[in-house]
């Protein structure tokens, strides 16, 4: 589930890109990519370490 939301915003990030989105929107959405990617992350160790 958390995967397939950062397959999602990453392609809307690079979508931003790539119609040149002014640089803010570009920013907010790679930050909400970075903090999935790091909750997703933390999922991850949580489960590996049980």
């Amino acid at each position: 589930m958390l995967d397939e939301k950062i397959c999602r915003l990453r392609d809307k990030l690079n979508k931003c890109i790539s119609n040149g989105e002014d640089y803010s929107v570009i920013y907010k959405v790679s930050v909400e990519l970075d903090e999935l990617i790091a909750k997703y992350y933390a999922n991850m160790y949580e489960v590996h370490n049980k």
